[in-house]
C-alpha cells in the first residue's frame, strides 16, 4: 500500500511520520520510500550534498563547523500485519497516539531527522543524514555494510545518533550478542531396548541445569547499568517416538555487556560449560556474534547531547547499529520516539507528544 509518496518536511513531524508510515517499505522493498525521501531532501532543503546509493539516501552539509553529527535511521520495516494505513486515536493510558507499521521502529525517528534537516537554518554542527535499507533482516544485507565498504567517507563524524525507539531517552551503547550451538551425539536404538542405545538428549542435562542456575552479571559503565543474560533459545533432537536419539543440540544466546569483546564473551561461555566440554560429551559451535558498543558519553559531542536531554540516559539492552559506529571510533547513542517493547507488534503505536519532544530535544542540541 502506498497512499502517497509526497513528503512535506516542514510539516508537523507527527504528520510527516504518518506520511512515511503510509509508504509500505518491508525490507527489500524500500524503493518507493527512498524515492520519496530523496525527492523531498532535494526539493526542500538547502546546503546539503545529496547522494542516492541503491535504496540508501545520504545527505551532508559542509559549513566548516567544528563537529559533525551523524543522524542515521533505517527506512525498512518488518512485514505489515494489517496495520496500514496509519491512524490516530486517543489511547486510554497514552493519550494521542499514532498507530501503524513502523511508527515505533523507526519512521518516527526518520521523520524527526528529516524535519530538522529542512527547518534548521544555522545548525551549530555539520550534519550527515543516512537513511538506509534492510536493517530488519539478516545483518549481511544491512545497507550500512554497503556504505562502509563503498562510501566510507560518509560515515566520518564526531558523534552518531540512531533514531531507534527509546521513548525519548538517550540509550547509550549496546550489548553484544553471541549465539552458540551445544551439540551431543549418541547411538540409536529401539526405545523398547533403550539400554542398547546412548541417548543424546539426556547428555544435555548438565547444560540445561547450568543455564537454569546461571546468575547474570550486572555492570555499571559510565553510569549505565548493563545486565547480561545467558539463555537457551532453541532445542533440537529426536528421531521418532520409538527411537533413542543419536543427536541433540541446544542453541544458547549470550547477551553481554560492552566491556567484553566477542572473544572474551566466548571465553566466558566456554568457562560456564567447561565440565561438559572437557570430556567431549558436548561440542560447541559459534553460529553468530556481534560486538557491543561502549556508551562513549564522556566524548564532548555526546556529553553535549546528554546535557540537552537534561541528563536523562540509560543503557541500551539489545544490539543496534550503534555498534557499527562504535567500531569506527565514533561515539553513538540511540534516541528516538516510541516504546521499543511495541516495535514489530500488530498494535505498534507511538505517542504523538514523544515525536514532538524528541524533535525539540534535537533541535536544541543541534542549534
Amino acid at each position: 500500500m502506498c497512499v502517497s509518496t509526497a513528503l512535506d518536511l516542514a510539516a508537523d513531524p507527527v504528520e510527516l511520520t504518518a506520511a512515511l508510515v503510509d509508504i509500505e517499505s518491508e525490507s527489500r522493498n524500500e524503493t518507493a520510500i527512498a524515492d520519496a525521501v530523496e525527492a523531498a531532501l532535494r526539493e526542500q532543503t538547502t546546503g546539503f550534498e545529496i547522494l542516492r546509493h541503491g535504496n540508501r539516501v545520504l545527505a551532508r552539509t559542509d559549513r566548516g563547523r567544528a563537529q559533525r553529527v551523524i543522524l542515521a535511521g533505517h527506512l525498512d520495516t518488518v512485514p505489515v500485519a494489517g496495520n496500514l494505513p496509519s491512524r490516530r486515536e486517543t489511547h486510554p493510558e497514552e493519550g494521542d497516539v499514532l498507530h501503524g507499521c513502523g511508527t515505533v521502529d523507526m519512521k518516527s525517528g526518520d521523520a524527526v531527522f528529516l524535519h530538522l534537516a529542512a527547518t534548521l537554518d544555522e545548525p551549530a554542527h555539520d550534519l550527515t543524514l543516512i537513511f538506509y535499507d534492510c536493517e530488519e533482516i539478516a545483518a549481511e544485507f544491512n545497507g550500512l555494510n554497503d556504505i562502509e565498504r563503498e562510501l566510507p567517507e560518509w560515515l566520518a563524524g564526531d558523534v552518531a545518533i540512531l533514531g531507534e525507539p527509546t521513548a525519548g531517552l538517550i540509550e547509550a551503547g549496546c550489548q553484544g550478542t553471541l549465539r552458540v550451538r551445544l551439540s551431543t551425539s549418541g547411538t540409536r536404538s529401539h526405545s523398547a531396548r533403550s539400554w542398547m542405545g546412548d541417548n543424546a538428549i539426556h547428555k544435555l542435562g548438565g547444560v540445561l541445569t547450568k543455564l537454569a542456575a546461571y546468575e547474570a552479571r550486572r555492570v555499571d559503565i559510565e553510569g549505565c547499568e548493563y545486565r547480561e543474560g545467558l539463555s537457551a533459545v532453541g532445542l533440537g533432537g529426536g528421531v521418532a517416538g520409538n527411537v533413542i536419539p543419536d543427536a541433540a543440540h541446544v542453541d544458547v544466546n549470550f547477551r553481554f555487556a560492552p566491556d567484553r569483546s566477542v572473544e572474551q564473551a566466548l571465553d566466558h561461555v566456554r568457562e560456564v560449560f567447561a565440565t561438559d566440554l572437557a570430556d567431549g560429551t558436548v561440542t560447541l559451535e559459534v553460529t553468530d556474534a556481534a560486538a557491543g558498543a561502549l556508551p562513549g558519553l564522556a566524548h564532548p559531542a555526546a556529553a553535549a547531547l546528554v546535557e540537552a536531554a537534561q541528563g536523562r540516559f540509560r543503557a541500551k539492552y539489545g544490539w543496534t547499529d550503534v555498534s557499527r559506529f562504535s567500531a569506527l571510533g565514533i561515539p553513538a547513542v540511540n534516541l528516538g520516539p516510541g516504546d521499543p517493547n511495541l516495535a514489530h507488534r500488530v498494535d505498534e503505536r507511538v505517542p504523538v507528544e514523544q515525536i514532538r519532544m524528541v524533535t525539540d530535544l534535537l533541535r536544541s542540541y543541534l542549534s
